[in-house]
């Protein structure tokens, strides 16, 4: 069988990516193939530093299409890195090569070649310096994409907030009818086409339990009627329900996903449910994007001690779309 390949992003060159990308291909076998859009050099000096060891295979992306790939070898398209090579702190000097990591894999996602893109862990604050509120704003202004949704999955329970990564005193300016409506109803639609499944989803409040001392509710006002909406579309949607209580047991246990009103509010419950068992999949592209659901954590660079469970479950998930 022709198994698509998977493109992986490096991302930010001083994080811990390559080191999970060790861990997760000494771990298994995959059946698509990888082809990592990195340096060489810095791959093969984290290599070094790891002490892992595998053939690397230097890839043509102008003729991936003739090209017979497996997971034998490290499938590398060499992207330009001239920094010095020493761990160090995030800073906007790496910004050139990860938006040159970027522009390769949308190259090669235009041609249709494959639809299946990771990419590794960047810092927001360094590599989109305010210009956009993180990698899902980013990728939808680069793709043209009109819509788009961050979904933290595990098959167990998702989570997307409504709102993503805003200071919390400018959340409330930003809920809208208009927002709530597309961000759920691109929830209910990736899950029917890449899941088979009808799911069932919860809306989280905005204020605590869903009351408010001033005249104006935004969970009655804006909330209510949104699910009433979505409701007579026939998905499968349920709320306003109280923050503090809907990740008991016996609440999640009834739906497939719950939409929470700004970043933490759902992101924060769902991480101390599955920790590192969760991937960040955007919603709304012409093609399927996923990253690990953690950040670069360049402190632990070198220390060869990251857990890799989220890209694994990440390529995972990709070689069953």
């Amino acid at each position: 069988m022709n198994y698509k390949p998977i493109l992986i992003v490096h991302g930010e060159p001083n994080s811990i990516f390559l080191e999970i990308f060790f861990k997760s291909i000494k771990h298994r076998r995959f059946k698509n193939p990888l082809i990592l859009i990195c340096s060489q050099k810095i791959l093969k000096f984290q290599m070094k530093k790891l002490n892992f060891k595998m053939g690397i295979k230097i890839l043509d992306p102008s003729l991936l299409n003739e090209i017979d790939l497996n997971n034998k070898t490290i499938n590398i398209i060499d992207i330009n890195y001239n920094k010095d090579l020493t761990f160090k702190k995030i800073t906007s000097k790496s910004n050139s090569y990860i938006k040159d990591c970027f522009e390769t894999s949308f190259k090669i996602l235009k041609s249709g070649i494959t639809n299946k893109l990771i990419n590794g862990p960047i810092s927001k604050k360094s590599f989109l310096n305010k210009k956009f509120l993180g990698i899902t704003e980013y990728l939808t202004k680069k793709t043209k994409a009109s819509q788009n949704a961050m979904l933290i999955y595990n098959k167990k329970l998702s989570v997307c907030p409504i709102t993503t990564h805003l200071p919390l005193k400018s959340v409330v300016k930003e809920i809208n009818k208009k927002k709530i409506i597309e961000k759920i109803s691109l929830i209910d639609s990736f899950y029917k086409k890449y899941l088979g499944l009808k799911p069932k989803i919860a809306v989280l409040g905005l204020n605590p339990h869903c009351e408010s001392v001033d005249k104006y509710n935004e969970d009655e006002k804006i909330l209510k009627p949104s699910i009433k909406y979505l409701s007579n579309k026939k998905i499968n949607v349920k709320g306003p329900y109280s923050a503090d209580t809907a990740f008991l047991k016996k609440n999640r246990e009834n739906f497939d996903i719950i939409v929470g009103m700004y970043h933490d509010q759902v992101l924060t419950p769902v991480k101390t449910l599955f920790e590192y068992d969760a991937i960040n999949i955007t919603l709304g592209l012409p093609f399927l994007r996923i990253s690990p659901d953690h950040g670069p954590n360049h402190q632990m660079l070198g220390q060869n001690k990251s857990n890799p469970l989220s890209l694994i479950r990440a390529i995972e998930f990709l070689e069953k779309n």
